[in-house]
């Protein structure tokens, strides 16, 4: 599945908790190549949607969007072999359209942020292959809590139930590129080596190295 040049672009996606980066950082030890995060930035609309998400969720969405629309061109420019934490398309289809879908994006700016999402993400390659990272909201929620971060406490699990439906529909619709869904219920890829072996033989196999 690699390009002419030889070089593979594989995106892990998945869910709140399902284990995206962990896997990101173990699949390029494990194979060799250049781990992609989330692009850190300081998003300037994020109090002002925290203190009024219907004023300023168009805003605060816009900045994302670019901010990973840019983060995916570096891949794609990238000579050597990638893995991605989080793709550009889940900013619009699970989180831009759970705001549209709650009403905390007027109609009209959703329509407009997804005509701009739409018209500027077609210029753009999709990855060679998508590892979608499935788990049952239980699980996730467990996950979330065990790792402590502050920010997450308050997490509901109606949003983290609101946000799996609406990873299933999209992987449900793709058809840009293969995915390889992989079911973390019951395994432990982060600590328990047979089943991390086990994974990375499976997204080996898919992208047939």
């Amino acid at each position: 599945m690699a390009d002419q040049h030889g070089k593979c672009f594989i995106a892990v996606a998945g869910n709140i908790g399902a284990g995206k980066s962990t896997l990101t950082r173990m699949l390029s030890d494990a194979l060799g190549w250049k781990p992609f995060y989330e692009a850190a930035a300081e998003n300037p609309y994020l109090a002002d949607f925290y203190a009024d998400m219907r004023t300023w969720s168009f805003h605060s969405q816009v900045f994302y969007l670019g901010k990973r629309l840019e983060h995916h061109r570096l891949l794609i420019d990238h000579p050597d072999s990638v893995v991605q934490d989080r793709t550009v398309y889940e900013d619009a289809e699970i989180f831009a359209a759970n705001l549209g879908e709650q009403g905390l994006m007027s109609e009209r700016d959703y329509e407009a942020y997804r005509s701009l999402y739409r018209a500027v993400s077609s210029f753009l390659p999709p990855p060679d292959i998508i590892v979608y990272l499935h788990a049952s909201t239980k699980t996730l929620l467990k996950r979330i809590q065990r790792r402590g971060n502050e920010y997450e406490k308050g997490i509901a699990p109606e949003y983290v139930e609101q946000l799996n439906l609406l990873y299933e529909r999209w992987i449900g619709d793709w058809t840009a590129c293969p995915v390889l869904t992989i079911h973390v219920d019951g395994i432990d890829f982060q600590h328990n080596l047979v089943d991390l072996a086990s994974v990375v033989h499976e997204i080996k196999d898919a992208v047939r190295l």
